[in-house]
């Protein structure tokens, strides 16, 4: 605080204060003790203050203790000095091991000035001679108690400690009273001062975990040195001590860990009995239980999630491919609608160049002539497209009969011309395969006469005597002989050399011997007469379902047949309606077609196997 100024003074700050700064201090030694004591006690005071509050405390204790006197003191054998209790001996037998050295020291000159033998030779009382008077075990019990060695000693072994454990019975209907009381008379074993409290009902986890961890790991100071039987100070020489050191260390390990095997029964006991430690398990199983449901929800919401990702994902896969599907449908649709529109303008067109040239008698001038030239008329029609039929009818509405006659016959020479080079074309490719085939194939009839047709069948024959079928090339070779039309007898080696052949060649000379052979078969199924009437073609003539455009039985196809033909048998009454009704896109005269051309290859294998069969036996 500032002085106040005086008159005519002024008062003048010359520099600024430093600010004041919090500085933590842990304290040690004694003042940590007086510390921890203020902390527990919840006052505050000094050291100096606790520690004479515990000065006067002894000294009023001093003051206040009372003497017990044992009423069977004088009858102690002071022989049996070491089974006897010290502090019932000299009048402590309330106070026990919390008696001070004063309250000792006290106890047994009050004891002293009235049970010494002069001051009992002087009442007139018989007084024994030597060590058998019982005042020995007065003066055996300062000894003990006096020294802190000895009398620790037998503290340890006080007998009127309760080494009882109490049940787990007892202690689980009242835990805390039974468990108290019992945890309380065993803290005075502890090496540490400071011993947790058993607690309550209302205890934290933190605070019984303590009490438990301390307790598991408890450090006694109990010894039994006391209880030895032998006393090595009465060995007659080196050995007999060291024997009896020997028997003595055994007998205190022993009951040292008797001692701890106790205590550790007994904290077993109060864990299996504690009701709190059942409320922490609980707490903690239900703590589980709800992060392993709240893992389970979200594991489980982010399958959803991936779920609903993935079905969005699907939703709109689906919508493009139904785009892409319904504009492949319109494309379509566009593509035969614009078909059937040049179809119709084809129909037209032809209709339009036949009325034509009929009107003008074909151009010709005699019979012969006029059938001529109507062929001609007609391959017109079957050879040009529309743009040259809208042109060569221009030409012809817009010309007389002789320039219209020589127009038509200059697109027939051109529509022959392409004709002949187109043959020519052909006449070439059929020479080269001959020549390849010529060039690979070996010598006899193995490299000559294999036409288109025996090349098809052999391929058939491959596949309908597949690898594994008995004497497999033979029968092969059998099955063309019956179906070539070629005439030529074909043996094993033949159709083994051949097929050889065919497996060196590229995929693309298979596949146009394929294509010639189905075009070959087409041809021959589905060729028409060319019609020399004016009449307009029907439309059951241009229909697409004929049976030379039927498509092939396909493998899921084949197996529904198979199926249905074992499902109705043929008593079955109107079996094939209800066979073609289990094969979709297929009518009834399709089935019955499919299953005799499966009749007719069984046939046809059997047959080549038993030739083979019957050859092999001769």
């Amino acid at each position: 605080m500032l002085l106040e100024a005086l008159d005519g003074d002024e008062t003048v700050v010359f520099g600024s204060a430093a600010a004041s700064v919090q500085v933590q201090v842990e304290p040690v030694g004694r003042w940590f003790e007086a510390y921890v004591k203020r902390r527990n006690r919840n006052i505050s005071a000094s050291f100096q203050e606790l520690e004479e509050e515990e000065e006067s405390s002894e000294e009023s204790e001093d003051e206040e203790f009372q003497l017990q006197e044992c009423p069977m003191l004088r009858t102690l054998d002071p022989k049996d000095w070491k089974n006897q209790d010290h502090y019932a001996v000299l009048g402590l037998p309330h106070l026990r091991y919390k008696a001070t050295q004063k309250q000792i020291k006290a106890a047994h000159k009050a004891i002293v000035l009235k049970h010494h033998p002069d001051k009992r030779k002087a009442a007139g009382e018989q007084i024994v001679e030597g060590d058998n008077d019982y005042f020995t075990c007065i003066t055996k019990a300062i000894e003990i108690l006096s020294d802190p060695v000895k009398r620790r000693a037998f503290d340890s072994v006080d007998p009127t400690f309760d080494n009882a454990v109490p049940s787990k019975s007892e202690g689980k209907e009242n835990f805390f009273e039974v468990f108290y009381l019992v945890f309380e008379r065993n803290a005075r074993w502890s090496s540490k001062k400071h011993v947790p409290k058993l607690g309550t009902m209302e205890s934290s986890f933190e605070e019984v975990d303590t009490f438990y961890s301390f307790w598991y790991n408890f450090d006694s100071w109990r010894e039994f040195s006391y209880l030895d039987e032998e006393e090595k100070e009465k060995a007659e020489c080196r050995d007999e001590r060291r024997w009896i050191e020997k028997q003595n260390r055994a007998s205190r390990a022993q009951r040292k860990k008797e001692e701890m095997n106790r205590i550790r029964t007994l904290v077993d006991t109060a864990y299996s009995c504690d009701p709190r430690i059942k409320k922490f398990k609980e707490e903690e199983k239900a703590r589980k239980e709800s992060e392993k449901k709240a893992k389970a929800e979200a594991k489980k919401r982010e399958q959803e999630e991936k779920e609903r990702a993935r079905q969005a994902e699907l939703d709109a896969a689906r919508l493009a491919k139904e785009k892409e599907e319904e504009e492949a449908k319109l494309a379509a649709q566009q593509a035969k609608k614009e078909k059937d529109i040049q179809k119709k303008a084809i129909k037209k067109e032809r209709q339009k160049l036949r009325t034509t040239c009929k009107n003008w008698n074909y151009f010709a001038e005699n019979e012969a002539d006029d059938v001529k030239m109507m062929e001609e008329v007609e391959k017109l029609c079957d050879r040009l497209e529309l743009t040259s039929l809208q042109s060569l009818n221009e030409i012809l509405a817009s010309s007389s009969k002789e320039d219209g006659k020589a127009a038509v016959e200059k697109q027939v020479q051109e529509v022959n011309a392409q004709l002949q080079r187109e043959k020519e074309a052909e006449v070439q490719a059929r020479q080269a395969a001959r020549s390849v085939e010529q060039a690979s194939g070996g010598g006899g009839t193995a490299g000559k006469g294999w036409g288109e047709e025996d090349l098809q069948l052999l391929i058939k024959a491959v596949n309908l005597f597949p690898a594994g079928t008995n004497a497999r090339w033979e029968v092969i070779a059998n099955y063309m002989n019956l179906h070539s039309n070629s005439g030529l007898k074909r043996t094993a080696k033949d159709v083994i050399n051949k097929a050889k052949n065919l497996q060196r060649l590229d995929p693309g000379q298979k596949d146009e011997i394929n294509k010639k052979a189905f075009e070959k078969f087409k041809k021959e199924h589905s060729s028409v007469a060319p019609s020399i009437d004016n009449a307009v073609p029907s439309e059951r003539f241009d229909a697409s379902g004929s049976d030379g455009s039927a498509a092939p039985w396909t493998t899921e196809e084949q197996k529904l047949l198979e199926q249905a033909l074992k499902t109705y048998p043929v008593s079955t009454p109107e079996r094939w309606e209800k066979i073609a009704a289990t094969v979709p896109g297929r009518s009834k005269k399709d089935c019955m077609k499919r299953y005799k051309e499966l009749v007719e290859m069984v046939k046809a294998k059997r047959a080549a196997q038993e030739q083979v069969a019957i050859k092999t036996k001769k």
